[in-house]
């Protein structure tokens, strides 16, 4: 129990205030935005309200330093570890330890659990009273990796939403790495060519009228080849958050480098609005693409309409982007609240414009997947392709599937399905 008098001595000495700051360092650490504005609000908070539990505590430091449902996880499980719960502690510290994989491997830890473990194990802001314990730097562990399993392979296979901070940026230098470059295809133009195949008569009538007649030469043609345009729609909601910042930096490497082999790329992010990203995404340096477009972008993490966003693209965009039979990559798990045959109907409009719709579902990763919720039902009869996206091996397939020349024009999906 500590009271007011205790409380405001603590933040006027300094000793809570600063650890509030370590606390909020930690935070960051573990992906969430609590910036110095935050805890700032955070600190004047606990001195205003007080505290006589460390429930109150907890939930006055979460009212401050989250802002979506999805973040709570994260929060709870680095404030129990942060202020000094000894069982949690354990717990993270058993999650960073290698083992040996057995016949029966022990189930892998939540998302929130392993971010909180990165951010505060081997820290110096753990400690009794607040005060840090440095490790010693003499002491070396090492363990013998003859029997565990390959790093970079499990890290192909890992899902998006169970990796640490560190592995979402190994995974996004391996998405770099992915060769995206298609093959281009035959337009119905042609052009004048010697190994062309087709006769071009006219052409051939003409130059014999200047030899008298006599037809010396056969003019022939052959069809035009262009690289076909890619048009990316991507759901940020919340349920996809984890998603949607990793296929981006897919969308960006269509886009540039050298896996530049496609036509046009037009991207555009979608939650309770439409946004058009294509600006931002052609910007070289992944890094500073990612930042222009979470600046850009006022909807993150938010709720979702699909068939809003799909109504305003057929009507705004789909003229300006599908002009030229794009390939359009729809970035979504299905799960939308709306009126599904108005969901049906825009997707059908979709569909009739490109030259195929590719559904890109992270919910795939599950081996018994139905298509059970009503948003998910009314798309499924539009694609003509349903893939997973949930990690780097998922996108590496998905590279292979656009590459291989294959893909346009494939047997529809069954209704039904």
């Amino acid at each position: 129990m500590m009271d007011q008098d205790r409380l405001t001595n603590a933040l006027q000495g300094g000793r809570l205030s600063s650890n509030m700051v370590r606390f909020s360092h930690a935070l960051r650490r573990a992906g969430l935005s609590a910036g110095s504005d935050r805890i700032i609000e955070a600190v004047r908070a606990v001195d205003v309200a007080g505290f006589s539990s460390r429930d109150d505590f907890r939930h006055i430091l979460r009212s401050c330093l989250t802002s979506r449902p999805e973040h709570q996880a994260v929060f709870d499980q680095v404030f129990r570890l942060f202020w000094r719960d000894p069982r949690y502690q354990d717990r993270m510290m058993a999650m960073l330890v290698p083992s040996v994989v057995g016949t029966n491997p022990p189930p892998y830890p939540e998302a929130a659990n392993r971010r909180a473990a990165e951010a505060l194990i081997g820290d110096e802001t753990i400690g009794r009273s607040g005060q840090g314990r440095t490790q010693d730097s003499e002491t070396v562990v090492e363990v013998d990796a003859a029997l565990t399993w390959s790093a970079a392979e499990r890290l192909r296979t890992m899902d998006f939403d169970q990796m640490s901070v560190a592995e979402q940026d190994l995974a996004k230098r391996a998405i770099e790495k992915i060769d995206l470059r298609v093959k281009p295809i035959f337009c119905r133009r042609s052009r004048v060519a010697a190994n062309g195949v087709m006769a071009d008569r006219r052409a051939t009538f003409r130059r014999a009228m200047r030899t008298g007649g006599e037809l010396l030469t056969m003019v022939r043609r052959r069809h035009t080849r262009r690289w076909p345009d890619l048009v990316a729609l991507c759901d940020i909601s919340g349920s996809m958050s984890s998603y949607s910042r990793m296929l981006l930096h897919f969308l960006h490497l269509a886009g540039n480098g050298r896996a530049r082999g496609w036509g046009r790329v037009h991207s555009f992010t979608f939650g309770t609005r439409l946004t058009n990203i294509s600006k931002q995404l052609g910007i070289s340096d992944p890094d500073a693409a990612l930042a222009a477009v979470g600046r850009h972008v006022r909807d993150w993490e938010g709720g979702t309409r699909i068939a809003s966003c799909l109504r305003t693209f057929n009507r705004d965009w789909s003229r300006r982007v599908l002009g030229r039979g794009a390939v359009v990559l729809l970035i979504s798990d299905g799960l939308d609240r709306g009126n599904p045959d108005d969901l049906s109907k825009e997707a059908e409009g979709l569909r009739l414009s490109c030259r195929d719709l590719i559904w890109i579902n992270p919910l795939l990763r599950w081996d018994g997947f139905q298509p059970l919720a009503q948003g998910a039902r009314a798309l499924l009869p539009h694609v003509d392709r349903l893939v997973a996206g949930h990690s780097v091996k998922s996108l590496e397939d998905l590279a292979g599937m656009l590459g291989d020349g294959t893909l346009h024009r494939a047997p529809r999906i069954e209704r039904g399905v």
